[in-house]
């Protein structure tokens, strides 16, 4: 299956038929295991988009990619039964990734023409949820989405989240130091910032890893 078929399935899982993992790929990897590997974080062009006039430019950029790392961020709940909307939103393209403050941003009905788009594949981990907290900010019917927790139960894998995927395919251990840090922030720190536009890259890597291993 193509990326372009792939990008028209709604949340689905595109598996070319007969596609296989290796028991390797297959097995649990333990949190000791994953502390010995080497910490790796996106080190390219980070943008924030904070006003109109960037997210304008940012949507040039973005709807001309293929395939877009995906992710969110939450504050931390403190109270049961409070579900803040997401603070942020990260896309990572083939080079820049980008992290949109949304509680800045008025004219977020362009980022649910993105969400709709079926020529671009978005590629996330639980994007369920992601999504459905998106729906808080601005409305939209989603499109071309691949969740790879979903691609990875489906395989037989034993590791579904981003961490133990990054692991598990990319031989990498990423940062989760500041998962529960305030995302809703007016000045986010520099850790977050590497911290979400990471999560967001890793995404993308792992859809291309993948689809190397024949089965996207």
């Amino acid at each position: 299956m193509s990326k372009t078929d792939a990008a028209a399935i709604d949340l689905l899982t595109p598996l070319r038929e007969g596609a296989e993992v290796s028991e390797e790929n297959k097995r649990t990897f333990t949190s000791e295991e994953i502390g010995q590997l080497p910490l790796s974080a996106f080190v390219g062009k980070i943008i924030l988009v904070e006003c109109d006039r960037q997210l304008h430019q940012a949507m040039r950029v973005l709807e001309r990619e293929e395939l877009l790392g995906f992710d969110t961020e939450t504050r931390p709940i403190f109270k049961k039964g409070q579900i803040p909307p997401p603070a942020l939103l990260q896309l990572a393209g083939g080079g820049d990734v980008y992290i949109f403050q949304l509680a800045k941003l008025q004219d977020k009905a362009v980022l649910g023409e993105l969400m709709g788009s079926r020529d671009i594949i978005k590629s996330g981990v639980s994007v369920r949820d992601d999504l459905k907290g998106l729906k808080t900010h601005f409305e939209f019917v989603e499109h071309g989405f691949v969740d790879l927790g979903e691609v990875a139960k489906k395989m037989g894998m034993m590791t579904h989240g981003l961490r133990n995927l990054s692991a598990n395919l990319m031989g990498v251990r990423i940062s989760k130091s500041a998962q529960c840090s305030n995302w809703a922030r007016e000045a986010l720190s520099t850790k977050q910032i590497v911290y979400a536009a990471t999560d967001a890259w890793i995404s993308r890597e792992l859809y291309l890893r993948f689809v190397d291993l024949g089965v996207l």
